[in-house]
């Protein structure tokens, strides 16, 4: 028996090698953990329950039958975080570069099937420098089969993605279909095509980390929701986010103990929004100042920033934030705040995750930019994402509220639960200055009688007691108390019972 236990530790030694110490020792010098220390920085200490350690590839051709490591370049399994199961694989950059084989993603299949099957979220740390090109289509059929497994999952079970390194070529679909992706500066880059074939193709000479580096994803193409400093700060972040998310679709959002009283009002919101209608202020502030203790976990920050989104807490639960930012393209929507909007609504009411909407919105913006880029298309899909969701939504109106994106940001009419507002609202089809100039356009000449028009307009319209004369807006609210309000309607629509008709699926304008 003492051998065979020998014999075991020894397999379990090679395997937990990996590559070699040479091959560990370059990982490190590129400032990158390891697939085993990424786990070990990621998960509770002690929790990893490990699968498929002895697995090894199959493949007899172009010597690959004398080069055979145990675990095949990817280390996966459960474990917990915060006490929470969840299910992860990490890459083995190590072993043949990462590499994904067959036997690879049979190891990545079986953590997904396990996780459907017991409704736990799949976090997968890339780090891989694509398809085994020794292994021919077997590998293209592996990452097929991870394809379709992120497909079923989707909505089931949350899916997030951590590109820690290279992720290139047809293995940057299968991130894409996660909900979030976090990525590492100066050391993650995903793209479809490298410099080289961008070079022949296009005569466009761009480095990789131009190309597909974590800044570019996370400022310019929103690919990437987050972009960290380095593995351990992104682990470390991973960690928190988790933390905001139910194990699967048929769990409530998490909850946890807070001190940060219901009932607390805080007056200096009371002077949050300027005299100024014209002057932008920060939206993130009312954010930090309702949420439980200012702990508010954005996603795509630097990326379509004149929209916010994020997760915190109201009375220790999660909640979705969604709120237009002033600060940045005086808040308008656009192409790119359409599409995050709507994906993150989508996902929050995949997941039974509340929706609070902070709304300040002057409309659309306008130009042949946005038209040509088909901001009809992509507008709708926030339109679509609001109207769909039957999770709680609490929305309020902070200043401007105009035309069709008044209608889009959550209101009464997209079956908004509670909709409250701010005095310094103002809803209305336009601006006050912008209408007159229609209404009364005989009247354009005489700039007296413009200013006159303008202020009657201003005192009938720009107020928020038009709509909720007419009950679509439930009631007009003090800015102090704003987080006393969403508490309060948070409880009451804890119970909240609202189903869409049955279909197959719906058609979102993609």
């Amino acid at each position: 028996m003492q051998h065979m236990l020998k014999e075991l530790e020894r397999r379990r030694e090679a395997a937990r090698l990996g590559g070699g110490e040479r091959r560990i020792e370059a990982q490190h010098a590129k400032g990158k953990l390891t697939a085993r220390e990424r786990i070990d920085v990621l998960l509770d200490p002690g929790s990893f329950e490990e699968y498929d350690m002895f697995v090894e590839h199959r493949s007899i051709d172009f010597g690959m039958e004398h080069q055979k490591i145990p675990g095949d370049g990817v280390v996966s399994g459960h474990g917990t975080i915060n006490g929470r199961l969840v299910y992860v694989f990490s890459q083995d950059f190590t072993v043949f570069g990462g590499a994904l084989s067959a036997m690879h993603a049979a190891k990545i299949c079986k953590v997904m099937d396990m996780a459907m099957k017991v409704g736990a979220p799949v976090l997968g740390l890339n780090d891989s420098g694509g398809a085994r090109i020794q292994e021919g289509v077997d590998s293209l059929a592996g990452y097929a089969d991870v394809f379709q497994r992120n497909v079923l999952a989707s909505g089931v079970i949350p899916q997030i993605s951590m590109v820690m390194g290279p992720c290139a070529g047809g293995a940057v679909y299968s991130p894409a279909m996660t909900d979030f992706i976090f990525m590492v500066k100066d050391s993650s880059y995903m793209f479809v095509t490298g410099p080289d074939v961008v070079k022949t193709v296009t005569h466009e000479t761009v480095t990789q980390e131009e190309l597909g580096g974590a800044l570019t994803h996370a400022q310019k193409s929103g690919v990437a929701d987050l972009a960290c400093e380095n593995d351990v700060e992104a682990l470390l972040q991973l960690r928190r986010f988790v933390g905001f998310l139910p194990p699967s679709n048929r769990d409530k959002a998490p909850a946890r103990p807070t001190h940060d009283p219901v009932e607390r009002d805080d007056f200096s919101l009371d002077t949050l929004v300027p005299d100024n209608p014209n002057k932008p202020y920060d939206i993130k502030e009312l954010i930090l100042k309702v949420v439980d203790e200012g702990d508010f976990f954005e996603l795509s920050p630097e990326w379509a920033g004149n929209i916010v989104v994020g997760f915190g807490r109201m009375s220790g639960r999660s909640v979705g934030f969604v709120a237009n930012q002033p600060m940045v393209l005086a808040g308008c929507l656009d192409i790119d705040s359409s599409r995050k909007a709507a994906r993150f609504v989508r996902f929050c009411d995949a997941f039974n995750i509340p929706i609070v909407t902070f709304v300040d919105v002057p409309g659309f913006l306008p130009g042949t930019a946005q038209e040509y880029g088909a901001i009809i298309k992509h507008g709708a899909k926030l339109l679509y994402a609001y109207a769909e969701a039957t999770v709680p939504k609490v929305t309020v109106i902070t200043r401007k509220a105009y035309g069709g994106a008044y209608d889009v940001m959550s209101s009464k009419h997209l079956r908004g639960d509670i909709n409250y507002a701010w005095p310094s609202a103002e809803i209305a089809v336009m601006g006050a200055k912008g209408a007159v100039e229609i209404i009364f356009r005989s009247d354009l000449g005489d700039a007296e009688k413009i200013v006159k028009r303008t202020e009657e307009y201003r005192e009938k319209f720009a107020n928020p007691f038009i709509a909720a004369n007419r009950g679509f807006v439930d009631d007009v609210i003090m800015p102090h108390g704003t987080r006393r309000r969403i508490c309060r309607a948070l409880a009451m629509l804890e119970t909240k019972k609202l189903d869409n008709p049955w279909r197959k699926h719906g058609n979102i304008p993609l």
